[in-house]
């Protein structure tokens, strides 16, 4: 009878025997002695190899002290420093062996410079100099302001778009990424200024405008080739040949054809209008370069431009009282602002409020200056339950009394000079400093009896986002731009899908933003950045009005003004005076998708490469930026200028908060890819314009984020993180930490790549193509099955850009199924030195199925990891009559239906279950090794795949050593711990 552990299958009846002849009798001796004697061969081999590892773990038992001393000090020895030896554009010496661990720097060094040497970025043509039959893509880069250095939003930017582009240029499209950078008017004066002051204790004025201009071109060749060397090392693959620069000849002529031609059609106009005014900066700035610092009641600031020893008072509400003129009565007013109160022309009440109704028409005194101030009705600006339910109107200083004071024709009184000081019309207060004259005219209304109190107010105060300066709206004679009807259009281009925005999000923000656009704002009294083209025309024997667009003409060069000056004051005498002023930085940048293609000439970049296929920024500036580009693009040359906008989201440290210098939590890219201690974060503060105590902070915030500094994570690292980051939503909190779990991910990549080209063998030579062979084992056609639907995965997700599902698909293939799986299941068989006919096949097949999974995989990857990629891609190896030169140009995977095998991955999911339950087992019983498992399979199917696939579930089964097929428990030992898969498919046991 037999035992539990044996088999007890019947075995079959035994063929009869046939007779050989002699001859044939002796030819099978010889065969079957030759036989014998390679498998006494093998048994020799077998332990003469038995014994020597025996011999090695007696000799490692007996040393093991020193060997665990000996362990102990290399691991504690750095690593050597990685010295790059290629030179510069050549390719890489793969002919040097792998290293035994991932290193980012090794790894990332000289194939940047190899790409541009071989001009792999530049925009593939047909022969005859056509767009390519697979398509084209065309990514204009955001020009980063040439400030200083990139940011870790500046590596977002990268991320995003440089995946793209590499996708597109793998499908084997003509792709543009056309790189630049932005002379960032206000920004780059205002660093400038900071720096010369701090250096020589000089202004601009010191220097003049032309010395002044001189300095930050210096400064622009200093930091734009910095911002250049980030953008190497983040792997972006710009066609550098197109490098533009917003102040460059070819830009600037845009910008000055751009000025012309809406000054003459009527678009543009000048008036003088309310703007935000830095007092410290002495300009005009647009809503983007003003922070609204939320304050939550009473509190004390400092103010630029004052003694660091003063502060004032801000989120309160100062009331006081005007006298109504020829009566006894008051009205109670409240402010923020009781500077202002100054420049009030009149008091507004509710139509209804029948407090007021004998009022109407009336006035109130001005209590410091010799001014009627009239008592208006406007129900838009005026809720009777609100305070008092009347209200101060100061037009000239104040965004909504501006509009009041239009619609009532009030008088628009500025009580303030450019640099912070009452002018004139301030009468007792002419002189005084803006902040001075809040305290003092507090203690003058007491004084007359006529203050009232102060109530705390939660509020939030304009702050200029350069210098740190209380923003005043004042009014300035400007240039400005008409935008509704442009913005009409801009928003019918979405309407009508031409023009794609997303997240969703976006796109409501854009139909929000467009339908209450306010004209635009173009002149800033800065130096720095392309002056106003717009000439007034000084006619001899006339006072031509300064605001009267009638005396105002343009033109690209003074001589062109000139010609448009003489045409509309013909036989006048007269003389031209350049505006001094120069345009905002959006109006060129706003050019960008089309002026670098050499807009207004009708070239040949703009024919082929305009409009651009997407523009991916961030949400941020999508109306400041964005929808001025599509304004201007539809303007100027009747197409919008890309035909999607992918909005990315606003990084902010791992505790949320935004990125700023004074919280010591603005990351450089560059630091996390090449880590940095926490000291050389701190002597980075240093570099820049902080004063001391802004220093301090930053340092204190760097220790506690930092404490240990940034680990080196590498690029590849970094990209593939900001990817996996992007969910559509509006912000990233950034932890480090996950980038550097992104590096043990490249780690496992290169181990893994290692490991496999090991198994393959330096004399492997791969299959022509990837077809199926028809020999392929259920764990081949499984892993294929699988690479294609990680390529249709991936594919699926960067077309509709979610790039958190691409990093996602790719990671799950490499990690779970590629490493985790089949490189495990086919290690018996790529060992196996068997001369069997039918194991080298499945040797042979299971090699080249692992070859087609390395090469789909990396090629797969490149668009997010590229350094690594190439790497690995270059060491691979290619297959016969594979002439491609990098990875960067080789075909990404798409689908492939003939890998397609939903049977496949049903089959071997059904012996996956078996090999999880015996792991979840051997967990349970503490079994480490020397297992003894028996299985019960409740269906023939299953028997017959258990049977074929005996050796895949050991070799998965870390442990097992023996998995027996029973019929039943009574075949089973006792002591064995049972557990029923939850299909009730089998029943598998292991011994205790």
């Amino acid at each position: 009878m037999a035992t539990p552990t044996q088999e007890t299958r019947v075995p079959p009846a035994a063929p009869p025997v046939e007779e050989l002849s002699p001859e044939a009798a002796a030819k099978k001796a010889k065969n079957e002695a030759k036989n014998e004697e390679k498998r006494l061969a093998k048994l020799a081999k077998f332990a003469a190899k038995q014994a020597k590892l025996d011999e090695q773990k007696s000799q490692a038992t007996e040393a093991e002290p020193s060997e665990k001393k000996k362990k102990k000090a290399a691991k504690a020895a750095p690593a050597p420093v990685f010295v790059d030896k290629t030179p510069k554009g050549e390719k890489k010496d793969m002919s040097e062996p792998m290293a035994s661990a991932y290193d980012p720097r090794a790894v990332e060094s000289a194939w940047y410079e190899w790409w541009l040497k071989e001009k792999f970025f530049e925009p593939e043509l047909t022969p005859e100099g056509e767009i390519k039959p697979e398509g084209l893509f065309v990514v204009p880069s955001p020009p980063p302001n040439v400030t200083g250095s990139l940011h870790i939003g500046h590596a977002l930017t990268v991320a995003i778009q440089d995946t793209l582009i590499r996708w597109n240029r793998m499908l084997g499209k003509t792709v543009l990424f056309n790189p630049g950078t932005d002379h960032a008017g206000i920004s780059c004066q205002s660093v400038v200024e900071k720096k010369l002051w701090k250096e020589e204790k000089k202004t601009r004025h010191d220097l003049g405008r032309e010395a002044f201009v001189e300095e930050i071109w210096k400064w622009k060749e200093k930091f734009g080739g910095r911002i250049h060397e980030q953008f190497y090392r983040l792997g972006a693959s710009y066609d550098w040949s197109r490098v533009a620069f917003t102040m460059d000849p070819k830009l600037s002529n845009a910008v000055m054809e751009n000025f012309v031609r809406l000054h003459r059609d009527g678009t543009i106009y000048r008036a003088n209008r309310l703007v935000n005014w830095c007092v410290h900066l002495n300009t005009a700035l647009s809503n983007l370069e003003v922070d609204n610092k939320e304050l939550p009641g009473r509190t004390l600031m400092s103010v630029a431009g004052y003694d660091a020893s003063e502060q004032f008072e801000f989120g309160i509400l100062n009331e006081f009282a005007y006298e109504v003129e020829d009566s006894n009565e008051r009205i109670v007013v409240a402010t923020t602002r009781i500077e202002t109160m100054l420049g009030d022309s009149a008091i507004a009440v509710h139509s209804k409020d029948e407090r007021y109704t004998h009022l109407h028409g009336k006035y109130v005194k001005h209590p410091f200056l010799s001014r009627r101030i009239p008592i208006i009705t406007d129900d838009l600006a005026v809720d009777m339950a609100f305070g008092t339910g009347a209200v101060k109107m100061t037009p000239a200083h104040d965004f909504n009394d501006y509009e009041v004071g239009k619609r009532h024709q009030l008088e628009f009184i500025n009580v303030l000079n450019d640099d912070g000081t009452m002018n004139e019309a301030a009468g007792p207060y002419k002189g005084m400093k803006r902040f001075h004259v809040r305290t003092k005219i507090v203690d003058d209304l007491k004084a007359l009896g006529l203050f009232v109190g102060i109530k705390e107010n939660p509020m939030s105060v304009p702050v200029c986002s350069k210098s740190g300066d209380i923003i005043e709206p004042l009014m300035k004679p400007q240039w400005w731009v008409s935008c509704k009807a442009m913005a009409q259009e801009a928003m019918q281009a979405v309407t009508d899908g031409q023009l794609k925005i997303a997240p969703k999000v976006s796109e409501a923000d854009w139909f929000r933003w467009l339908g209450n656009m306010q004209d635009w704002c173009i002149s800033r009294q800065l130096w720095w950045g392309h002056r106003v083209p717009a000439y007034f025309v000084r006619v001899e024997g006339v006072e031509g009005e300064e605001n009267d667009n009638h005396y105002w003409v343009s033109g690209k060069t003074e001589a062109l003004a000139r010609v448009e000056a003489e045409a509309r004051f013909p036989g006048k005498t007269f003389a031209l005076e350049q505006d001094p002023d120069v345009l905002d930085t959006w109006f060129s940048s706003a050019l960008w998708p089309f002026s670098i293609m050499g807009w207004p000439e009708n070239t040949d970049d703009m024919k082929k490469f305009y409009p651009s296929s997407l523009l991916e920024t961030g949400w941020d500036i999508l109306f400041f930026w964005v929808a001025r580009m599509v304004m201007l693009g539809i303007k100027l040359t009747g197409q919008v200028p890309f035909k999607e906008v992918f909005c990315h989201a606003m990084i902010r440290d791992a505790h949320g908060r935004k990125m700023s210098k004074t919280l010591g939590n603005v990351i450089d890219p560059v630091d996390v890819i090449e880590g940095i201690s926490l000291e050389g974060l701190h002597q980075k503060l240093l570099e820049g314009n902080l004063d001391a105590k802004e220093v301090a902070k930053a340092k204190a915030g760097q220790k506690s984020d930092f404490p240990k500094g940034i680990p080196e994570c590498g690029t590849d690292a970094l990209r593939f993180a900001l990817c996996a980051y992007t969910t559509g939503g509006r912000d990233i909190n950034l932890d480090i930490l996950r980038v550097e779990g992104y590096r043990k991910f490249c780690n496992k990549l290169w181990n893994a790549t290692r490991f496999a080209m090991m198994k393959l063998g330096s004399d492997f030579t791969p299959n022509v193509d990837a077809s199926l062979t028809g020999h392929e084992s259920l764990n081949d056609k499984w892993i294929l099955h699988k690479l294609n639907i990680a390529a249709v995965d991936t594919n699926k997700f960067l077309t509709e850009r979610n790039f958190m599902g691409a990093t996602n698909a790719i990671y799950q293939f490499w990690l779970y199924e590629l490493c985790d799986v089949y490189i495990e299941v086919i290690k018996p068989v790529c060992d196996s030195d068997s001369t069997d006919a039918t194991a080298v096949l499945a040797k042979r097949t299971a090699q080249n199925t692992l070859y087609t999974c390395l090469e789909a995989g990396l090629k797969l990857l490149h668009p997010f990891t590229p350094f690594v990629t190439e790497e690995l891609y270059q060491r691979l190896g290619r297959r016969p009559e594979d002439t491609v030169q990098s990875i960067t140009k080789a075909r990404y995977p798409v689908e492939n239906k003939s890998y397609e095998n939903v049977e496949v991955e049903k089959d071997f999911d059904a012996v996956f279950d078996i090999v999880k339950a015996l792991r979840s087992l051997a967990v349970t019983l503490n079994k480490k090794k020397e297992g003894e498992a028996f299985v019960q399979a409740h269906d023939t199917k299953l028997a017959v795949l258990l049977e074929q696939e005996h050796v895949s579930v050991l070799t998965l089964c870390k442990g097992i050593k023996e998995l027996k097929t029973v019929e039943g428990q009574s075949q089973v030992p006792e002591d064995c711990e049972s557990v029923q898969l939850p299909n009730s498919k089998a029943t598998l046991w292991l011994r205790k």
